[in-house]
């Protein structure tokens, strides 16, 4: 009896646990880069950047990676239309964009970029929108539900 539920086990494996459509798909997600990396992109193939800039301890940027970052459509509209960065604001190593190297700001407890990026307006998440000429043309404070987001992907798209 013994070797009949051994064999039951085998040919129930084979004949499922193989299978394709078992398989999970594997999900899209942001092709993230550093904003040196997107300049540089930018340059060869002009795009606009947007850049999440955030903290390790903001729950609401936990929230905006969960929900709208791993969102399909926003995930599609970001990956075709914009070279995306992530810049945690409180980040102690030093980055160069430009020839310029932005260093950890102790007084402000804030990377020197995001100061520059956000004007000193300090609030997570935000992001910041930079054109083709790697200019800033919008920052939007706070946390948008994917919805709200896709919004601004399609109207910064094609602005």
């Amino acid at each position: 009896m013994p070797a009949l539920s051994v064999y039951v086990w085998l040919s129930l494996f084979l004949a499922f646990g193989s299978s394709p459509v078992s398989a999970p798909q594997p999900k899209e997600t942001v092709n993230w880069l550093t904003l040196p990396e997107a300049m540089e992109k930018s340059k060869k193939q002009p795009k606009k950047i947007v850049i999440d800039v955030y903290t390790t301890w903001c729950g609401w940027c936990k929230k905006m990676d969960r929900e709208v970052y791993q969102n399909p459509a926003v995930v599609a509209a970001l990956n075709r239309d914009f070279y995306v960065v992530k810049l945690n604001a409180e980040q102690k190593q030093p980055i160069t964009v430009n020839g310029t190297t932005y260093q950890y700001n102790s007084s402000y407890k804030a990377h020197e970029l995001a100061l520059g990026l956000l004007k000193g307006e300090m609030s997570y998440p935000s992001t910041v929108f930079l054109n083709e000429q790697q200019q800033v043309m919008q920052r939007l404070p706070g946390y948008y539900s994917a919805q709200d987001f896709l919004r601004v992907l399609a109207y910064l798209a094609e602005k």
